[in-house]
C-alpha cells in the first residue's frame, strides 16, 4: 500500500520509473549505452529548467542523477580497446566538472551546454548502431 502510494504521488515520474526498467531489462551493451546517454541529456536539461525556475530541489535531483550516468558510462570504458575509451574518459570527467561547478549557480546555461555537446555524441551513437 505504501509502495503504491508513493507511486502514485507523481504519475509521470512512476511512468517513467517503469519505462526505464522495462528497457534496461532487455537492452544489451550497446542499447543500454543510448538509454544512459538519453537519460544523461534529459537529466541536464531539467537541471536547466529547473535552475531557471528555482526548483532547487529539482535541479539537485538531475544533477545527481547526471552525474551518476557520467560514473556509469565512464566505468563501462574497456581502456584495452584503444584511445576513444581514454578520450571519452576525459569527455565525461570534464562534464562532471562543468555540472558540479554549475550546480552552485544559478545559470541554466552550463547544463545546456553539456546537454548539447552529449546530444551530438548520442546522435553520432544512434548513427552508429543503425548503420
Amino acid at each position: 500500500m505504501i509502495y503504491a502510494t508513493a507511486l502514485g504521488r507523481d504519475p509521470e515520474a512512476t511512468y517513467r520509473q517503469i519505462d526505464i526498467a522495462g528497457r534496461t531489462a532487455e537492452a544489451d551493451g550497446p542499447a543500454l549505452v543510448q538509454l544512459l546517454y538519453d537519460e544523461l541529456v534529459r537529466a541536464l536539461r531539467v537541471a536547466a529548467w529547473a535552475t531557471e525556475h528555482r526548483q532547487f530541489a529539482m535541479k539537485g535531483d538531475k544533477i545527481t542523477r547526471a552525474t551518476a550516468i557520467l560514473f556509469a558510462l565512464e566505468a563501462g570504458l574497456d581502456f584495452q580497446a584503444g584511445e576513444v575509451s581514454n578520450t571519452l574518459a576525459r569527455l565525461y570527467g570534464g562534464a562532471r566538472r562543468q555540472i558540479v561547478d554549475a550546480s552552485i549557480g544559478n545559470d541554466p546555461a552550463p547544463f545546456q551546454d553539456v546537454a548539447d555537446s552529449l546530444e551530438e555524441i548520442a546522435a553520432a551513437w544512434r548513427t552508429m548502431r543503425a548503420g
